[in-house]
């Protein structure tokens, strides 16, 4: 250490000592994986040197030869790991071992669920895996270079509160992190060459960089009064000599490879690939894409700020984590690799906005996952189903804003309906197959939830003539119908707004007339009281045991739609008046109707009926304390 100053003693930050303290005392089950972080931190800190020095060749200088080192000595119980990466420097050390900026502390302290391997997941999604060194050392010292710069620095902690740093002498860029391990039993064992071999194996075997590991060997017992032999170094051994997966034939990669590189770049663990394409593409490109679908929804696959993409290499050479142009974002769930030969090295984020070749390979990548699902679709639907429940939602965005994939996306899509139930799904296919000889288009209902939708009066002759209605109840469902107006040749009607015909006969038409002429007072008396919120009352043929529903008319945003944006923050939008229908053959209307014929006042029974309509179909009622009296006036 140089003389220039004294260490400085600094405290974590409150988020980084609760963590700390929670990964000391809590998360014993799985504490191999410190040194899956810490291995996969220095491969990051690698890939960005190699990549810093595609601009800046001097940072690389003469140290191109990019390597992981590993020197455990079993004897004093030491764990030291050694890159030649971008290293850091005294603020790059107090923004990333003392405090975390981001909200991915508060994020996975808040998610911890109490299963030991979930949680032990989560810590590698959400970066804060350094700190879980300290679940196995009562000390550790990062010594580092930043490249570019000529002062090191020494960063050193016991894990509890504090930290000290301090200017010290490296003559090299790069970070070397020692660990001394605790005097335990269990975290013993990590000093042992084959404990490290089996970690590095298990975890870390496709890292694109080498990793090297010394050994000292163990001297043999003596006798008393004898000296001990000195323990001797081992020659170095290379632990993961695999290729590129992504540029392997896919032939030769089997299911265990997929599910252990799966695990490597996606941070899950815990989980394993559903499937995978896997292409090499030749000619006026050339590019390999290995992309993986996953089983379970990635963690936090609906926050707004959670990064997504595929990894992008150029010529073997790593150039950043979460490509985001290289898929839309409603195939966010997929991970995995693109590895170009055209890109230059030097490319940016700005430059592959408007790339024609990352243009090619992103279309490509869409159509081969597109392609994979749809396969999965038909010959493991029992999968496909999982995938749908987990991750189905996502790709419904694609709907929106979108036209060059529309005909791949109907055929993924899936649906509950009155027919298969809230358990079953059906697609648009099954759908239109199932369709009634005399039906001309696909009718859907959109609201809160399954149950709701279930209930809805406005299935009531849909059910008894036989016609199968689509149930959407998603929060995404209303935007992707803007973009999902027909499939097949039929058009999608959405049963709660217009005049349903239900293809009547010309003897129902008859009745019907009729019925509009027997209820005109009726609908007068009910629309002259509810002229505030009801747009026109009518008699409808769409009920069958329901006295009342309230319709949307046919250019009119409906009701859960209106529900969304008010959600969304849309609270200055005008409610646009809506279409009271009432059941001419229900008891309570026919008694109304005679009120109304008598020249009799209603009452509360337009209160009342608004009411109920609106309970019906999910909508909170503007003024439940008065349709409350109004029920118990009427009940007194």
């Amino acid at each position: 250490m140089s003389d220039a100053a004294a260490p400085q003693k600094h405290e974590f930050q409150t988020e980084v000592r609760e963590l700390l303290h929670l990964m000391i005392h809590s998360l014993y089950s799985n504490q191999e994986i410190f040194l899956r972080e810490l291995v996969s931190n220095s491969a990051d800190a690698l890939d960005k040197v190699r990549f810093e020095g595609i601009t800046n060749p001097d940072l690389l200088g003469n140290d191109g030869d990019l390597r992981i080192d590993l020197h455990v000595d079993e004897v004093a119980r030491t764990i030291v790991i050694k890159d030649n990466g971008i290293g850091m420097n005294q603020q790059d050390l107090m923004e990333s071992l003392g405090t975390i900026a981001s909200s991915g502390t508060r994020n996975f302290l808040k998610n911890l669920s109490g299963d030991s391997q979930n949680d032990m997941n989560l810590i590698g999604q959400f970066g804060v895996g350094f700190y879980s060194v300290f679940m196995v050392s009562d000390n550790v010292e990062v010594l580092t270079r930043k490249a570019g710069e000529d002062q090191g620095w020494l960063w050193t902690s016991e894990g509890e509160g504090e930290f000290l740093l301090a200017e010290a002498d490296k003559a090299e860029r790069g970070t070397t992190i020692t660990i001394h391990l605790k005097d335990e039993e269990d975290t013993r064992a990590f000093a042992s060459e084959w404990k490290v071999k089996e970690i590095i194996r298990k975890y870390s075997e496709f890292i694109v960089h080498p990793i090297w590991l010394t050994t000292n060997s163990i001297p043999a017992p003596v006798e008393e009064g004898q000296e001990p032999e000195a323990p001797e170094e081992k020659a170095p051994e290379r632990l993961n000599e695999k290729t590129a997966l992504w540029r392997r034939s896919p032939k030769e990669v089997t299911a265990e490879n997929h599910k252990e590189f799966y695990q490597q770049i996606s941070s899950d663990y815990a989980g394993e690939p559903l499937t995978q394409t896997h292409s090499h593409l030749e000619g006026m490109q050339e590019f390999w894409s290995l992309v993986y679908i996953p089983a379970k929804a990635p963690f936090g696959l609906f926050q707004q700020d959670r990064a997504h993409g595929l990894k992008l290499y150029v010529k073997r050479v790593f150039i950043m984590d979460d490509c985001k142009d290289l898929v839309p974002n409603w195939l966010r769930f997929v991970s995995g690799v693109v590895d170009s030969e055209d890109l230059p090295l030097n490319v940016s984020r700005e430059i592959l906005q408007d790339n024609r070749t990352m243009a090619s390979i992103r279309k490509h990548v869409v159509k081969k996952t597109l392609e994979s699902l749809q396969k999965m679709a038909d010959d493991k639907p029992e999968n496909y189903a999982t995938f749908w429940k987990e991750m189905g939602v996502v790709l419904k965005e694609g709907f929106y804003m979108n036209y060059e994939w529309l005909d791949e996306l109907k055929s993924l899509l899936r649906f509950h309906s009155t027919t298969s139930g809230t358990e079953a799904l059906i697609s648009l296919k099954d759908y239109v197959g199932g369709m009634l000889e005399d039906q001309k288009d696909i009718y859907y209902i959109s609201g809160e939830n399954l149950k709701t939708l279930e209930t809805s009066p406005l299935l009531e002759s849909f059910r008894a003539k036989g016609y199968e209605v689509i149930l959407m109840a998603d929060h995404v469902d209303e935007f992707m119908m803007s973009g999902l107006m027909d499939f097949d040749g039929k058009q999608f009607k959405d049963i709660s707004r217009g005049d349903v015909a239900l293809e009547k006969t010309e003897d129902e038409e008859k009745v019907e007339k009729q019925q509009q002429e027997d209820f005109q007072k009726l609908c007068e008396s009910l629309q002259n009281s509810l002229a505030e919120t009801v747009e026109s009352v009518r008699v409808t043929t769409r009920l069958q045991n329901s006295p009342c529903v309230l319709v949307n008319k046919e250019d009119a945003m409906n009701a859960h739609m209106e529900r969304l944006m008010k959600q969304m923050g849309q609270d200055n939008m005008p409610a646009s008046k809506r279409i009271l229908e009432i059941n001419p053959e229900h008891a309570i209307c026919k008694t109304l109707q005679a009120k109304a014929e008598a020249g009799e006042e209603l009452g509360q029974w337009p209160t009342v009926l608004l009411g109920q309509a609106l309970l019906a179909e999910g909508s909170p009622l503007p003024d439940a304390n008065g349709y409350v009296q109004a029920v118990n006036k009427l009940l007194s």
